[in-house]
């Protein structure tokens, strides 16, 4: 039916569902109303480039007029920004996969109880490439852990739950195919590794800690660029997985800066 799922029979017996992060709820406020015509969704870890995104949709769709700004519709809220252009939604996710985590509960839940139907959603963002030219847009088809694993691990209690981390093919490749007519990005679709950490996890020798050495990190990254890996980042597996359960058309979309 295209309907967003959600698996959590303990939300049918609630008498009022709060999106307690985005600052909404089922009671406060007509989902269906503000949300139920959403098609795509785009969300990014920074709210200043949320917002630009926003923006700059806007300007895209004809919908702004001069000088019109969008609105934060999460202003009530310290922790994510919202912003809409038309069946746009834009949103910021923070750094990492509980802050992404958290964030992808509560946007699924909302696009359920709108009932929206057939939505995707793009992560887009900066990434730390691997044996790329610097600027090139890495389109992810799988998300992989730091063994090279197509696999999200999830602590539910005290087990280990092992959830899928591939995204929609054909998206990428429609997406890929969107690329040709931007030759100022090279594209291509390879695996993003995503890891716990910006400093040790990504193989980085600047941080306060670091217990391997120059030839041992190169060693590594080799291998992850042997695996099929081309970028590495902090959310794309927790992404990946949620995306895939709730029946959201997902792709990750990352900009090698360096």
């Amino acid at each position: 039916s295209g309907l967003v799922l959600v698996k959590n029979p303990h939300l049918d017996l609630m008498e009022e569902d709060v999106l307690y992060h985005l600052d909404l709820g089922t009671k406060t406020h007509n989902l269906p109303a503000m949300f139920g015509d959403i098609k795509f969704v785009c969300v990014g870890g920074s709210p200043n480039r949320m917002r630009a995104f926003a923006q700059f949709m806007q300007r895209e769709l004809g919908l702004a007029a001069a000088g019109e700004d969008v609105a934060d519709i999460c202003a009530g809220s310290d922790r994510y920004a919202m912003y809409r252009a038309g069946p746009v939604l834009s949103i910021s996710h923070g750094m990492g996969i509980p802050s992404i985590s958290i964030m992808l509960h509560e946007l699924i839940k909302l696009l359920h109880h709108a009932k929206c139907r057939d939505v995707t959603i793009i992560r887009i963002g900066t990434s730390g490439g691997l044996g790329i030219e610097a600027g090139s847009v890495v389109i992810t088809d799988t998300a992989v852990d730091s063994s090279f694993q197509p696999r999200f691990e999830q602590v539910v209690l005290d087990d280990v739950v092992v959830r899928s981390t591939e995204l929609d093919k054909d998206l990428a490749e429609e997406l890929l195919a969107c690329s040709r007519d931007i030759p100022d990005f090279p594209t291509l679709i390879g695996h993003t590794m995503c890891t716990y950490d910006f400093y040790e996890g990504q193989g980085r020798l600047d941080g306060a800690l670091c217990s391997f050495s120059s030839e041992k990190k190169l060693e590594y990254l080799r291998r992850a660029y042997e695996a099929g890996v081309r970028n590495i980042e902090m959310e794309s597996s927790a992404f990946a997985a949620l995306c895939g359960l709730c029946g959201l058309k997902g792709e990750s979309c990352r900009l090698h800066l360096l």
